[in-house]
């Protein structure tokens, strides 16, 4: 029976590449795929791409690429990737460059675009958001992303006509790695079974190290060897949707029923019904078994007929936040702390900043004494924080403001302050009728 070997490359927008390449060069595997968007990234790289239509793609493509291009090239591995966020073409072209300063020829990239659907948004206007129950008329904030969760139609598309490495925006995590399993197998589009085992494979390498034991790390408890050297995960999977979840051999790391099932719960709310745009997956009945050391057999996912609606995630420009830090050690340090935090929220107060919430912690392990050796009981130093919430960005600079104010205007012996001022982005959930929702495909060849 034919078998196809996925890597994962990333977990999230900034993680380590080394593993990846790992991957690549001693994997065995044909196919690696990169996902590296969550809810707010995509947002923040639109509004990069409103300063330079040139940007809005993932600031480590250009790192990542130099590397994996040639590597994937020569070890025959196919990459996909949802590198491109906001602008996918845009990072198509950075590719091509890349491949063309490598002396590649002939590689073929593709663009899967259609999940933009900022043009339509006044369509929606009378959708409910799911976070505030209201319409999303009434939402409190300038729009700046709505990007729609496209499955895997694009990608397969993009394969068919023959790409080397696929680059997308938003499209559901899972897609990325079931994506070249339909390619590869000719699975149909509406067998709803197999694509919920296809999903199972997907959800359990979007987070890349999370499965091979980095997240479920506890000294003493659940002991992971190597963690610094860290492999990511291999699902081995076969025609009929059977499949097993390992990692290179020799990498750090570990591959358990354990790891598996700590991966299967990952923002999981209903195991029966786990939606995605391809289909309801239902993963109630998964098994899992260690048949060799690393080697972890995957048996009992299911599926159901797709939801006839697809999920909107619309950034947003929310507030600003100011945050103060300031450190205290020695006897006394806590309360000096306290009153330090007393302090700043009477002088915001007092000075009348508008302020939408206002929150004051207490931070103590070793910053300060840099201590191998943790006292219990009374801390010998703590840091305080001191965060607000704003609607503008002067009003949150007052924050950081009074917090550094306190090195001269006391309590005694505070040191290492630090301010800061940051625009939030928020998000915002709407659903969609899938009809008029379109994925487009453009391919480049390097030549």
């Amino acid at each position: 029976m034919k078998t196809i070997r996925i890597g994962s490359g990333a977990g999230y927008a900034g993680d380590r590449l080394e593993p990846a390449l790992e991957l690549i060069e001693k994997g065995g595997i044909d196919y690696i795929s990169f996902e590296c968007l969550a809810e707010r990234t995509i947002a923040i790289a639109q509004m990069a791409m409103l300063k330079d239509p040139s940007k809005g793609y993932n600031d480590l493509l250009s790192y990542r690429m130099e590397q994996v291009i040639p590597l994937a090239w020569k070890h025959k591995v196919k990459v996909i990737t949802n590198m491109g966020a906001a602008n996918p073409r845009a990072a198509v072209k950075v590719c091509c460059e890349i491949a063309r300063q490598k002396g590649i020829q002939g590689i073929k990239i593709a663009a899967v675009e259609g999940d933009d659907i900022m043009a339509k948004l006044d369509g929606y206007r009378d959708a409910q958001v799911w976070e505030t129950k209201k319409p999303l008329k009434e939402l409190d904030g300038q729009v700046v992303s709505a990007n729609v969760y496209l499955g895997v139609a694009g990608i397969v598309e993009a394969l068919r006509q023959g790409a080397d490495i696929v680059i997308t925006g938003r499209v559901a995590d899972p897609s990325i790695f079931m994506a070249p399993l339909i390619h590869e197998f000719g699975w149909k589009m509406d067998d709803w079974d197999i694509l919920g085992k296809g999903t199972a494979v997907g959800h359990l390498l979007e987070c890349a190290g999370q499965v091979t034991g980095g997240y479920y790390a506890e000294p003493g408890k659940k002991d992971v060897p190597d963690c610094h050297l860290l492999g990511f995960p291999i699902a081995e999977v076969s025609e009929d949707g059977g499949f097993f979840v390992t990692k290179v051999a020799g990498a750090g790391g570990l591959v358990t029923p354990h790891t598996c099932t700590e991966q299967l719960l990952y923002e999981l709310h209903d195991p029966a019904n786990y939606l995605t745009p391809d289909v309801v997956a239902d993963f109630s009945g998964i098994t899992f078994a260690q048949t060799e050391k690393d080697v972890v057999q995957v048996r009992g996912a299911a599926g159901k007929e797709r939801p006839q609606t697809l999920k909107v995630s619309i950034g947003y420009k929310d507030c600003f936040i100011g945050d103060g830090e300031i450190s205290y050690g020695g006897p006394g340090c806590v309360q000096r702390a306290k009153l330090a935090g007393e302090i700043a929220v009477k002088r915001l107060k007092l000075r009348e900043i508008p302020i939408d919430e206002l929150k004051v912690d207490l931070i103590g392990i070793d910053s300060l004494f840099w201590s191998t050796q943790r006292r219990y009981g009374a801390p010998d130093e703590v840091r305080l924080r001191v965060s607000a919430r704003t609607k503008d960005r002067t009003s949150a600079a007052r924050v950081g403001e009074e917090v550094e104010a306190l090195y001269t205007n006391g309590p005694a012996g505070g040191c290492g302050a630090f301010k800061a001022v940051r625009e939030i982005v928020s998000v915002a959930s709407i659903l969609v009728d899938r009809s008029g929702i379109e994925a487009k495909v453009t391919l480049e060849e390097v030549k």
